[in-house]
């Protein structure tokens, strides 16, 4: 048999496995899959520096699937590759990532062949794509990590980073304003190593994209700085090669190649753009798509003999000899530069390097004491020279966030500069968060930062960080009703609770500088879990911890930071940001009029909600029912912590715009009214005399 003719064997297998998956599911995409397939193997076949043998080298070029729906595409390629799987220790067992049992039980439960491609359920994945429009921007972040690490780790003859980023999307992706923003950025960054392989099909879930979409995608991409190529038809191989022959040309700019296809064309001349898109092919469909491909009818989950080796003899040779000549460097690069071989080793494995919090220190105690954003600030800038891959940056505002990189040579991630470690995101918040998530993937240890309201935009990509549980750190100021003037549009009400809802995040409200300090050292340990830090624009007092408990209670989530005389407190004070010192407040006024009070500071409950129950119980004491919480956000969810005869101090509306103390007198955040709080508890729990 010719190479021609394997081409068309390997990519008529590739269409049939997605087709036969979907209909034994009863459920997924097979069009784009199928019209897709000549792409995804010439991509593999001709281009792609991926070894099957060990699928996470560090130096191997990424393929993002953006299109998730499309994943049987994905998967037929993994299988047929043979990618093997990488178990949580990073090695390789040996056993195959997607077997064609797997592939049989597409969108089954506990399956590896999920409906959307999951990072970490199945090695090969490269990311979590999630929403349509996430995956061109994650691969944004995964470019920009080639560029900074080839700055900081590249030497003379050790050209340890040099990967390319190749992405497929659809219509749907390029309708998306995520995808949007993350265009601008990469093409004012010139990242040449970015490839997106726009699927031109011209379909989506409604119909024709006419009824919504028909901007010229080649020029506003050309506007944004991109070198974009065409190819007429998708099963013309020859110019798909030469297409991605142009990209790896271009060595100034990030690259489009705009491929016209037609959405699930099996029988000749067939063009359905319903089931193709959404819904099996049906029984009878397959067989005359099976025919016209010169395929056995009633075969389904056929390999023909040949593939596997097919595929072997390019996309493995090709990858396993780049990943052999990668680690030989890599041996001589650890005789010559063993400082920059560990901290890539470290990396790679999201180790901290020893003593990275060395330059961390205390804060004395100050009645006037700062912002968090400040004592945060101040702290990222310590832990980054600890840390030389942690890089990060705003959206325009990281003169108001203090997420700035002050040291000496942090510098600024530029088209001129990749080495600089301050990110520049523009106002796009909603790419920031996704190309944090493609630095995260990449092994960079990523910051982002903007206002906490603006944590709406960002909320997508903090899902996906969730899901697919990797630690980006979260930075959000001017957290609660502090704003103050700019009003109830920029006031965060809501926030704070809908990223508590999300699993697998931390959220950190910490109420003084020194338990900012704590929660940094807490969150930068951690490797497979995203966290958000939630910091104040007006000053808290760095409270004397003479007097009251060592921060370092707050990394266990939530502490008892004062005691009630003699230790058996009447009621229970909880709070977390600002209103802690408010609560410290009030329950020296309480005890004036005899009334024992434990304050309870809770910087995350999620960390909480880690420790055993002896010592949940012994913060928060089943015996005291009467309970109060205080925090400028919304009351939902406080409920669980306060039970039913406490009460919350929070937000029941949205906010007003005035100076700061005005609102808190308004909304009830004063000494007087949590001290009448506490009392109206103690009253309804039967602890005080009515």
């Amino acid at each position: 048999m010719t190479n021609a003719e394997m081409d068309k064997l390997c990519i008529n297998t590739i269409r049939t496995l997605a087709m036969d998956a979907v209909q034994q599911a009863d459920s997924g995409h097979p069009g784009t899959a199928m019209a897709l397939a000549p792409v995804a193997y010439t991509l593999w076949q001709k281009f792609l520096r991926f070894d099957p043998d060990d699928p996470i080298w560090p130096n191997r070029d990424r393929f993002v699937l953006s299109g998730g729906h499309v994943s049987t595409l994905l998967y037929a390629m993994l299988h047929l590759t043979q990618v093997k799987a990488v178990n949580p220790e990073y090695e390789t067992p040996g056993q195959v990532s997607v077997t064609l049992d797997d592939i049989k039980r597409f969108r089954q439960l506990d399956s590896k062949c999920a409906g959307h491609p999951e990072y970490r359920w199945c090695s090969g994945i490269e990311a979590t794509t999630g929403p349509l429009g996430h995956g061109l921007a994650m691969s944004v972040g995964m470019a920009m990590a080639r560029w900074w690490m080839a700055a900081h780790f590249n030497r003379p003859n050790f050209e340890m980073f040099n990967y390319d980023v190749y992405t497929t999307c659809g219509d749907g992706d390029m309708m998306e304003g995520v995808a949007s923003e993350a265009a601008s950025l990469a093409g004012h960054l010139k990242l040449s190593n970015l490839c997106w392989i726009y699927d031109n099909n011209k379909i989506t879930i409604e119909g024709n994209t006419s009824w919504a979409f028909t901007e010229d995608v080649a020029t506003r991409f050309i506007a944004y700085g991109w070198n974009v190529t065409r190819v007429g038809d998708a099963n013309d191989t020859e110019m798909l090669e030469r297409a991605m022959t142009c990209f790896k040309k271009s060595n100034d700019r990030p690259t489009l190649i705009i491929v016209d296809s037609h959405i699930a064309y099996g029988a000749p001349n067939k063009q359905d753009t319903s089931a193709a898109h959404g819904e099996p092919l049906g029984e009878e469909e397959i067989k005359l798509t099976k025919r016209a491909y010169g395929w056995p009818e009633d075969k389904k989950f056929y390999v023909p003999d040949g593939v596997y080796d097919f595929f072997k003899g390019a996309t493995g040779k090709r990858g396993h000899e780049a990943r052999e000549k990668w680690i030989a460097l890599f041996n001589s690069y650890k005789t010559q530069f063993p400082t920059f071989a560990e901290e890539l080793y470290r990396m790679q494995h999201r180790q901290l390097p020893e003593g990275w919090d060395k330059k961390i220190a205390a804060f004395p105690a100050d009645p006037k004491g700062m912002a968090s954003r400040e004592s945060s600030g101040k702290i990222l800038n310590m832990a980054a020279q600890g840390v030389p891959w942690l890089i990060g940056g705003a959206a325009d505002l990281f003169p108001s966030t203090k997420t700035r990189l002050t040291f000496e040579g942090a510098g600024d991630f530029l088209a001129e500069n990749y080495g600089g470690r301050n990110l520049h995101f523009g106002i796009r918040e909603h790419a920031m968060g996704a190309i944090s998530n493609g630095l995260a993937l990449s092994k960079i240890r990523p910051f982002c930062s903007t206002f906490m309201i603006f944590s709406d935009f960002v909320k997508p990509a903090i899902r996906l960080s969730a899901i697919m549980e990797i630690p980006v750190i979260y930075i959000f100021t001017h957290d609660s009703i502090g704003v103050g003037e700019d009003g109830p549009t920029h006031q965060p009400i809501e926030q704070l609770i809908s990223l508590r809802a999300i699993p697998g995040l931390m959220v950190w409200r910490p109420g003084d500088a020194n338990e900012v300090v704590e929660t940094w050292k807490y969150v930068m340990k951690e490797r497979h879990t995203p966290a958000v830090l939630v910091l104040s624009r007006q000053n808290l007092p760095t409270l004397d911890r003479m007097k009251y408990a060592p921060a370092s209670g707050a990394q266990k989530g939530a502490y008892v930071v004062s005691e009630a005389p003699g230790g058996k407190p009447e009621a229970l004070l909880l709070a977390t940001g600002s209103e802690l010192s408010l609560a410290l407040q009030a329950q020296d006024q309480l005890a004036k009029e005899g009334i024992k009070v434990r304050v309870v500071s809770m910087p995350c409950w999620e960390v909480f909600d880690e420790q055993d129950q002896e010592y949940r119980d012994s913060v928060i004491p089943p015996g005291v029912t009467a309970r109060v919480a205080v925090e400028q956000a919304s009351t939902v969810g406080w409920d669980r912590w306060v039970g039913s005869q406490g009460a919350v101090v929070g937000m029941k509306t949205f906010g007003a715009s005035a100076p700061l103390k005005e609102l808190q007198k308004k909304f009830g955040f004063t000494v007087d009214n949590v001290a009448a709080a506490v009392k109206t508890s103690l009253k309804k729990s039967g602890a005080l005399a009515k």
